[in-house]
């Protein structure tokens, strides 16, 4: 006889909203750790190497005898306590003595930071660049063994990379936390968005239960950054990578509660191949409007914090705090939009959505402190809430209408999309604000944004396969007005007697007229 708890624990199982709960909290642990190291990376190594640089370079120096002009700084994050005794000339900062005490917090070392543009760039990218390479081998392995046990080697990965990150201490390490974190994370959105789509097949329901579930990637995006650096500027470097670790394990053992892990639940229809996904060209269009919408923020989080450093002297706090009103209105969003964009058309909210981001971003840089920054974030916030809400479940519904209805391959699709722009923005964006600038490369992003936005008009009506327009419209073939059937038996009759003329055409079959 079963036991209680274990007759509750499979009905549960069959519960489409817990499944909905366990993907939610993949992709909000997911993107905190993605967006926690954003403030504390740039920050770390600004500390960590230049300081330490100038603090060994400073104490290998030979004394200064006391009773000559000397110069007593203190090596911290900021170069804000520099005493200059006699007006002496600090060659480490490059700033004449006033004999004044420096209280403002503005940064040394200007030249290592537009360095750090590009190893940041390239550190952060190099999360989206494995989850690049790694998404097609989850669709087929989501497609041939199920999306359960996928999603749990999501959670293992990702719970290994999150202990890396609490005790690397060099930019080698951090680099290897954050690719194996990529890995991670293309089991955890492939298999679950898959997940998702094949437990809530109705169009409509199925958006809904998208916009919550990218509400949990906003809630990540939201908590992240600004739970990393109050962590790191009060607790220490390890103490947000190691909340995120228990967190973790609560996860593991939702998902070994809710799905079945050790079991394969391979789909029975044939999945529809990579290549002729990649040939559809509604797809195609579905996909760079992702992947050109989540560019933007890719590029804002290697260079935003870098730039705050730079012209506005924010201390550590601010540098995540700044994507609050981005990560609070993207949650906001992708939940009101989730529902909206179906009554609105998903392809004309994309649409708005892509040209609010443009215009956001052109004005990011007239900001001149913290401030500033609320309105256009708030517009970014807004603009990827719409975007992502609506192309989410456009891709489930491209699928039923021209291919197959097995979602591995079309989420890995999406979330390759998703990836190029987290791995393209960080790459090139670091380079680009070192050579030309952080306005200019606002500029570049803004503009390719408003111009792309046009191409979503093409999701307006896409066409069906001829051979799924009689499944997903059976009424469609009532719209012709005869045809000719051979005879058949009454338990496979396709229509009423009652309501049709049956006439006897001269070669003996028979033409049913409606």
């Amino acid at each position: 006889m079963e036991c209680g708890p274990c007759k509750w624990l499979e009905k549960k199982r069959q519960s489409r909203c817990l499944v909905l709960v366990v993907v939610f909290v993949a992709l909000l642990l997911d993107n905190m750790l993605l967006t926690a190291v954003v403030p504390i990376i740039p920050s770390f190594l600004y500390d960590t190497e230049y300081n330490h640089e100038n603090a060994s370079m400073t104490y290998s120096s030979s004394p200064t005898p006391a009773t000559n002009s000397t110069i007593i700084s203190t090596m911290s994050l900021r170069d804000n306590s520099t005493i200059f005794i006699g007006g002496q000339y600090n060659e480490n900062t490059g700033n004449e003595s006033q004999g004044l005490l420096n209280d403002g917090p503005c940064y040394s070392g200007v030249g290592f930071l537009q360095d750090e543009n590009v190893r940041i760039g390239l550190l952060f990218a190099s999360k989206a660049m494995l989850q690049l390479l790694v998404n097609p081998l989850v669709g087929v392995i989501t497609n041939r063994f199920g999306y359960d046990a996928p999603m749990f080697c999501g959670f293992i990965i990702m719970f290994f990379s999150t202990i890396m990150f609490a005790f690397s201490g060099t930019y080698t390490l951090l680099f290897l936390a954050r690719a194996m974190q990529g890995i991670g994370s293309s089991f955890s959105s492939v298999a679950g968005l898959g997940m998702l789509a094949s437990v809530y097949p109705d169009d409509f329901e199925r958006g809904k239960a998208m916009g919550i579930a990218l509400g949990g990637l906003a809630l990540g995006v939201l908590s992240g950054a600004p739970f990393g650096s109050i962590m790191y500027e009060f607790v220490g470097k390890s103490s947000p990578f190691l909340v995120l670790a228990i967190l973790a394990l609560l996860d593991g053992v939702l998902q070994l509660c809710i799905l079945r892990p050790s079991t394969f639940s391979p789909s029975t229809n044939a999945p529809t191949p990579y290549i002729t996904l990649l040939k559809d060209p509604y797809i195609m269009v579905a996909a760079g409007s992702l992947c050109i919408a989540n560019m933007a923020i890719g590029i804002l989080e290697s260079t935003l914090p870098i730039w705050m450093m730079e012209t506005m002297c924010s201390p550590n706090w601010q540098l995540g705090v700044v994507f609050l009103p981005a990560s609070l209105t993207y949650l906001l969003c992708t939940n009101l939009f989730g529902t909206l964009s179906h009554k609105m058309g998903r392809w004309l909210c994309s649409m708005v959505g892509m040209v609010v981001e443009g215009v956001s971003l052109l004005c990011l840089p007239l900001a001149v402190n913290i401030y500033g920054l609320i309105g256009p974030n708030t517009g970014i916030g807004i603009a990827l809430g719409m975007v992502d809400s609506s192309i989410m479940p456009i891709m489930g519904y491209l699928v039923d209408l021209r291919h197959t209805s097995v979602y591995g391959g079309v989420y890995a699709i999406s979330d390759i999309a998703f990836c190029l722009g987290f791995a393209l923005g960080p790459a090139v964006g670091g380079p680009i604000a070192k050579t030309i600038g952080f306005s200019w490369l606002m500029v570049i992003i803004g503009v390719a944004n408003i111009l792309y936005a046009p191409l979503c008009i093409f999701l307006r009506n896409p066409q069906a396969k001829e051979e799924k327009q009689a499944i997903l419209n059976p009424e469609c073939s009532m719209q012709t007005r005869t045809y000719m059937t051979q005879k058949i038996s009454p338990d496979l009759q396709l229509s009423d007697p009652s309501d049709d003329e049956i006439t006897n055409t001269p070669n003996g079959t028979k033409m049913t007229l409606h």
